[in-house]
């Protein structure tokens, strides 16, 4: 969602959706490298390879370039696949695309990173993936954010110490003790939740060699290290989090808040939805010696092109706007694709969706899904949808200080999950100034997930019900905006202002309800796995295991890959890497 942090393999973290039209405001704007279109024809054809019926063909036809997409097409072209990953959009890299407007650069999706430069069997899933197509990415470092919180404004630090020091200012010296308990109890299980790599992992049999045996030694060395208590712990992993809040008799308000903050900024859920594993290992990244944030010198955007780097260095192809309209079954198997033109592209080896389960089905021929597998996603539960807000505004009498990231709270008492209550502020503009015209800055709010998709269902977007309701539904993250940018900004004199709405999702991000994704907690269910009733069709994206996260749709687009080769080319690549 709003962070997006390295994962156990069983965690997640923020999106890889998959895109149509011109951009998430339907603004028609030139691709941010001239290379991701080289691939795509003016009347989005794809130039493959022809045979001679007129159809195109590829040993596996991934559907979407989110972020999931991309790692599992690129990984696939690493292991000398012939691949194809068809969008829908003009842009590459599903709810992680950039576009630019008057020279203002902006995010659609993931503001906040960790992990994206480390390397080896604890590394980030997404630079794991880098790091196998042999792509840098870039980074700016940093270690602090500001939040407004009913207690009052701090910036907060990540690291050992500093956290401690605004504990005891705003919540007293309980809170601190209670942290420490916490810290105390948790940190040593981070060697568990880290053993395996996430690269590691496939969804077949495979996985006992590439996985288990490979990475025993480190597990058992990690157990034994722990103790026979901390080995005990070790079982409440894949449970949720607030059991060991609970178990640890944690009851000061601020502590609860806050890790329910972390928790739903995290992974959509409260710390009764959450993983512990992906808990753990979250405070064993922020709370150790010598941690810092991310960011993209050139936005989030550079992500996804040195995964459209890594694709087209080994052969794989992208072609946009290219709209899949259906998923062609024949004998039972799926065998490839229908385009919006008409064109059918042959699947010789397999298709692999990166849209969303519910989009997924609507892919599909009627009876093609036993109908238990067709109620299943359809009772899946759902998160909500989002509330955006893009702006592009003069720095003069702004703080020269002024922190990329920001997060406000309003009320406590109505939940950290409540609508219109936590907003989310990225200026990423203040360490990266190419994102924007000089001596300006570019900023993108949002409300993350929690915005209800029942209050614009079935409004016509043209209509002064639907332009009012966006004023009304979009002040909270303007007022938001003007307490974390102080007195000097200014709303009149933003050059560039764009809201966005669940409608916007779901038209632009091809997301059913406009959904973030699957709202599976923890105890309560499990993410899907990437195979489907259907021989030939797989899965990858926030829909599957580990669940929603750039991390954790990196972690399954990479396992998709490797399930679709031999394990002695999947163990090569582990060599290769080093993992």
């Amino acid at each position: 969602m709003f962070l997006s942090l390295s994962p156990p393999p069983m965690a997640a973290n923020f999106c890889g959706w998959s895109l149509q039209s011109s951009s998430l405001y339907n603004f028609r704007q030139p691709p941010i490298r001239s290379s991701f279109i080289r691939s795509s024809s003016s009347n989005g054809n794809l130039p493959i390879k022809e045979s001679f019926s007129g159809e195109s063909e590829a040993d596996v036809v991934v559907i979407g370039s989110g972020i999931g997409g991309l790692c599992c097409g690129a990984l696939l072209a690493r292991y000398g696949q012939d691949v194809v990953v068809l969008e829908s959009h003009d842009h590459p890299g599903g709810a992680a695309h950039s576009f630019e407007i008057k020279g203002y650069k902006f995010d659609s999706g993931p503001s906040l990173f960790s992990g994206l430069q480390s390397r080896g069997p604890q590394a980030n899933p997404l630079a794991q993936v880098l790091d196998a197509l042999g792509e840098s990415l870039p980074c700016s470092k940093y270690d602090s954010w500001m939040v407004y919180l009913p207690e009052g404004d701090f910036l907060s630090r990540i690291g050992p110490t500093d956290f401690f020091k605004d504990l005891e200012k705003y919540a007293g010296p309980s809170a601190v003790q209670e942290w420490e308990k916490l810290l105390g109890a948790i940190l040593p299980l981070s060697s568990a939740a880290m053993a395996l790599p996430p690269l590691s992992i496939r969804g077949d049999l495979g996985v006992l060699s590439t996985a288990a045996a490979r990475y025993a030694p480190s597990l058992l060395k990690s157990f034994i290290k722990m103790g026979p208590k901390g080995a005990l712990g070790a079982t409440k992993l894949l449970r949720p989090f607030s059991e060991i809040i609970d178990s640890l008799e944690l009851k000061d308000p601020f502590i609860r808040n806050w890790i329910d903050l972390l928790a739903f900024l995290l992974a959509g859920v409260k710390s009764d939805g959450i993983l512990s594993a992906e808990m753990i290992y979250m405070f064993a990244e922020w709370y150790k010696p010598g941690c810092t944030l991310e960011y993209p010198i050139d936005g989030s955007g550079a992500v996804v092109e040195a995964l459209v780097r890594g694709l087209e260095k080994f052969g794989g192809r992208l072609s946009l706007k290219s709209h899949v309209e259906n998923i062609v079954i024949e004998n039972g198997k799926a065998v490839g694709v229908k385009l919006r033109n008409g064109q059918f592209i042959r699947a010789r080896k397999a298709v692999v969706s990166n849209a969303s389960m519910w989009d997924t089905l609507k892919l599909l021929p009627p009876g093609a899904l036993p109908d238990s597998y067709v109620n299943g996603v359809n009772t899946t539960p759902q998160c909500e949808s989002f509330m955006h807000l893009h702006l592009g505004f003069d720095a003069e009498g702004i703080a020269d200080d002024l922190e990329i990231h920001h997060i406000v709270v309003n009320d406590w008492d109505r939940g950290v999950d409540a609508d219109q209550n936590v907003v989310l502020i990225s200026v990423p503009s203040v360490l990266s100034p190419n994102l924007a015209p000089p001596g300006k800055h570019v900023l993108h709010a949002y409300c993350p997930g929690t915005e209800p998709f029942s209050l614009w269902e079935g409004l016509d977007r043209r209509s002064a019900e639907y332009k009012d309701l966006k004023s009304q539904r979009s002040e909270v993250m303007w007022r938001a905006v003007e307490r974390a940018l102080g007195p000097g900004f200014k709303r009149e004199k933003c050059e560039v202002s764009l809201v966005g709405t669940p409608l916007t999702h779901q038209r632009f991000l091809r997301r059913n309800r406009g959904t973030y994704g699957p709202a599976i907690e923890a105890g309560k269910g499990t993410f899907p796995g990437h195979s489907t009733p259907i021989p030939q069709l797989l899965c990858c994206g926030d829909s599957t295991f580990p669940g929603i996260g750039v991390p954790a749709v990196a972690a399954s687009g990479a396992i998709v890959a490797n399930s679709l080769v031999p394990v002695s080319k999947h163990s090569e690549l582990l060599d290769a890497i080093g993992l």
